[in-house]
């Protein structure tokens, strides 16, 4: 019951800090027209109505000195003469049918009728529908009953209810709006560094750097502080780790050159054969691991053509004599991203592909969001319980992939997600339809 509303309210911070200012002036503009303005106008057209009605009343009081004799030209003469300075108008009430006539939006009516009943038991009946032929001007019509036959006294409605309501409503949203205006300029200048602080921080998770500098509120220069010490942390440890990796990488491969012109020097044989398969696979191994703990920090990101980069891909693979093909088709992007490391983790994925299928097919979708680079293989694919399992490092699943074709440290998939991470992106396992094996998706963020 507590989440309905979230589905409804607007996703950025701008939308919602505009509903925030929005609905307040809204609602009290609202109950300012119900309570106030309601109550005021209707007071306003009571008292005014009961002025008319005392008018009426000395006017009644003319017609009754007539003899009935001289109804009701006489009683229409005697009271018009009366009526005439107080721009009231009386004539024959025999034609005019009794009964109350408004029309529903009316609001100040229902008070004119309800006064006029309540303080004139006279009164058969009160039109608010009459328009003078001439003017044009709305008029009321009351009905009286003066004794032997009806009256009917017709008065300008402006002297009946207040005039000009309008005015005070256009102030009113005239100043809602102005108000509204100046709180949106001053929320925006404080609003505004939360954004720049969102996009150094969606930047740097994507390996680009932007220039930030803590503005804004206290909190939010906290928040921006805090998130500066935070960026130069990481980038000292990925430099640490980054000269830490040279060095073991250094070091890991001095002997293992020693190891290899050892062996070359043999005779050839089954065991020195081998041995230097051991070797190899321990470099393999080694560059793996290396690969996994460098990852793409290191590299910076740039503008770059993906479908030319995909084609250079696919064409060091066959040329590799790995069976893989080029799905055309695709339009030509170009983006931000960091060539080197998409160039690694598609050329995992070709060769985990390759590794367990007899084919691989590679193409490229886009869409406004995102770019997909996806490639899809015949082998045994991945059960769905344990594709998340395979994205883990170190993690190699030979129940589910062919063993016997040569593998790695179960890094080829961990590698390809981190640098799809890296880039604002995931990478997806799913079944290939056309191939029937697995279809993985190297989706970055656009």
């Amino acid at each position: 019951m507590t989440d309905w509303p979230r589905p409804r309210l607007p996703r950025g911070l701008y939308g919602r800090a505009a509903l925030i200012l929005i609905v307040p002036i809204v609602t009290i503009q609202l109950l300012v027209s119900i309570a106030f303005l309601q109550r005021h106008f209707e007071g306003v057209t009571r008292q005014m109505t009961e002025g008319v009605e005392a008018e009426i009343r000395a006017v009644l009081a003319e017609t009754r000195a007539v003899p009935p004799g001289d109804w009701p030209g006489g009683a229409v003469a005697a009271a018009d003469r009366l009526a005439a300075p107080m721009r009231l108008r009386v004539t024959d009430g025999a034609g005019v049918a009794p009964g109350d006539r408004r029309v529903f939006w009316d609001i100040s009516g229902r008070t004119i009728i309800a006064t006029l009943h309540a303080d004139m038991p006279e009164v058969r009946g009160v039109d608010l529908t009459v328009t003078d032929p001439v003017t044009g001007r709305r008029e009321v019509r009351v009905l009286i009953d003066a004794g032997p036959g009806p009256l009917a006294v017709v008065v300008d409605r402006r002297r009946l209810s207040a005039s000009n309501p309008h005015q005070l409503l256009v102030l009113m949203i005239g100043a809602g709006i102005l108000l509204t205006v100046i709180a949106y300029i001053f929320l925006r200048a404080q609003l505004r560094p939360i954004k720049r602080l969102a996009d150094a921080a969606e930047a740097f998770g994507k390996g680009r750097v932007l220039p930030y500098k803590p503005r804004g509120a206290q909190e939010v220069r906290a928040a921006g502080a805090a998130f500066v010490e935070m960026r130069a942390r990481i980038e000292r440890q990925i430099e640490q780790r980054t000269l830490l990796l040279s060095g073991v990488s250094h070091d890991l491969r001095t002997p293992l050159t020693r190891l290899k012109l050892g062996l070359a020097m043999l005779d050839d044989g089954e065991e020195v054969e081998a041995l230097s398969a051991d070797v190899a696979e321990m470099e393999r191994i080694i560059d793996d691991f290396l690969a996994f703990a460098r990852g793409d920090a290191t590299e910076a990101a740039q503008q770059t053509d993906v479908s030319a980069l995909v084609e250079d891909v696919v064409g060091r693979a066959r040329r590799a004599g790995q069976p893989v093909t080029l799905i055309p088709g695709a339009e030509p992007v170009t983006m931000q991203l960091r060539p080197d490391a998409v160039a690694r983790a598609l050329g995992n994925l070709i060769g985990n592909a390759v590794r367990h299928g007899t084919r691989a097919e590679v193409s490229m979708e886009t869409s406004g969001r995102e770019l997909r680079l996806v490639v899809e293989d015949d082998g045994p694919g991945i059960p769905r319980e344990r594709r998340e399992e395979a994205l883990r490092p170190f993690t190699r699943l030979d129940s589910a992939r062919n063993a016997n074709r040569g593998g790695g440290a179960g890094l080829g998939l961990a590698i390809a997600a981190d640098i799809a991470r890296s880039h604002g992106g995931v990478l997806r396992l799913s079944d290939s339809r056309r191939l029937g094996g697995l279809r993985a998706e190297l989706a970055l963020a656009r």
